[in-house]
């Protein structure tokens, strides 16, 4: 344990870095948290209601609660509420577009393939397929009657459909993977958004419940110096309705 220096009688000093209220904002050890002071009590054993402690301190041990606390509700904190409990720490945003951050990893055949299938999986698709289709019937049917390249059952048709299935079956159901993988990303961001919110919601309780706790006692400081000032002008003004008492006249 790190050595601290010795604090004189009425001095608002950080007994734990040592900052005092010129550089940093003091807060008393009583406005703060029991379950916190539990948590400073463990490292510090000394901790006493007469101590304070600075903002910067106050935080560390508020996110070191935070942790205790998700480690008791969760067991273990994963690395994503690790992640989560560090930018708390160190005030970092976690938003971030996830669809671009994705999509900036992708190669150039994932990028294809996606196209690919939401080309496969359209209208335009759909209507120039039907196309082909009619326009390869009408030509064996009715242009090469006499002598059909594919005449009826149009078995080289069905080789081509069968060859074009075969091959855009396993590259939609590469686009899907990674679309399945995006949805995971952006499902793990948003909880992850969400746990900090809770989390900086719990702490944001915390320092409203600490200002009002010091405006309270700010309020409290201003009523006794106002009561010694009502005393005071009490006891003036009983001196001024002392009635004088004459002298007594010669004899």
């Amino acid at each position: 344990m790190e050595q601290r220096r010795k604090i004189l009688p009425g001095e608002r000093v950080c007994q734990i870095c040592g900052k005092d209220e010129h550089t940093t904002e003091i807060v008393p050890a009583v406005l703060v948290r029991p379950a916190v002071a539990k948590i400073i009590k463990e490292k510090y054993p000394e901790w006493s209601s007469e101590w304070f402690i600075c903002m910067d301190d106050l935080n560390h041990y508020r996110n070191e609660y935070v942790r205790t606390l998700l480690e008791l509700e969760r067991g273990e904190l994963s690395s994503i509420e690790q992640e989560v409990v560090d930018s708390l720490r160190t005030h970092e945003l976690l938003a971030s577009h996830v669809t671009e951050e994705f999509e900036s990893h992708l190669t150039f055949g994932q990028r294809l393939s996606d196209r690919i299938a939401s080309f496969g999986g359209s209208w335009k698709f759909i209507m120039i397929f039907a196309g082909v289709l009619c326009v390869w019937m009408f030509i064996n049917t009715v242009i090469l009657i006499k002598k059909p390249f594919d005449p009826y059952p149009f078995i080289l048709l069905n080789l081509v459909l069968s060859c074009l299935a075969a091959i855009q079956a396993p590259i939609i159901m590469m686009s899907q993977n990674r679309q399945e993988a995006k949805d995971r990303l952006r499902a793990t961001h948003d909880y992850k958004i969400n746990l900090k919110a809770e989390l900086e919601i719990r702490q944001l309780h915390q320092k409203i419940d600490h200002v009002l706790s010091h405006q309270w006692e700010r309020l409290v400081e201003i009523q006794e110096i106002q009561l010694d000032l009502i005393e005071e002008i009490r006891k003036y003004r009983s001196k001024e309705l002392v009635p004088i008492k004459p002298e007594s006249s010669a004899r």
